[in-house]
């Protein structure tokens, strides 16, 4: 089982930016945990992080033959993308895709409540910090 962690932009500044909201680790440190969560799980875990909205969409067009499922953070341009919205609906009859989000986004500012990911992603999970991508990883292997 091969699975993607795949993170939009400013997800880099994990650890540095806003400790109050994404916590004091490093994006480095929590893919750290993940790929050991998710070996110990029997998966085999692979990790991709852009700032740049086109290369994101790459990443989500080469899952369909390259992974056996996504849990993506797309960060903000999950409030705007229709762009990354519609790379995942063009392959999530091939690969499924898990949104997550480690803050609570319904309990933030009001452009951060909508998202435009979610439709075309078996479930948005958001709330439970680096947990929220275990959690990702927890379902995508239940369904898988």
């Amino acid at each position: 089982m091969k699975i993607l962690v795949l993170n939009g932009p400013n997800l880099n500044m994990t650890g540095i930016r806003k400790k109050d909201v994404y916590g004091a680790e490093t994006l480095e440190d929590i893919n750290c945990a993940l790929k050991a969560y998710g070996e110990s799980r029997g998966a085999e875990m692979f990790f991709y992080q852009s700032n740049h909205e086109g290369d994101i969409i790459d990443a989500i067009h080469a899952s369909r033959n390259d992974y056996d499922g996504v849990v993506i953070n797309a960060g903000a341009y999950t409030h705007y993308s229709y762009a990354i919205r519609d790379a995942i609906e063009a392959v999530q009859d091939y690969t499924p895709f898990v949104e997550v989000h480690m803050s609570d986004i319904h309990a933030r500012e009001d452009f951060r409540k909508t998202s435009v990911i979610t439709d075309v992603c078996v479930k948005q999970i958001s709330g439970f910090g680096k947990d929220s991508y275990k959690m990702g990883i927890d379902l995508l292997l239940e369904i898988l």
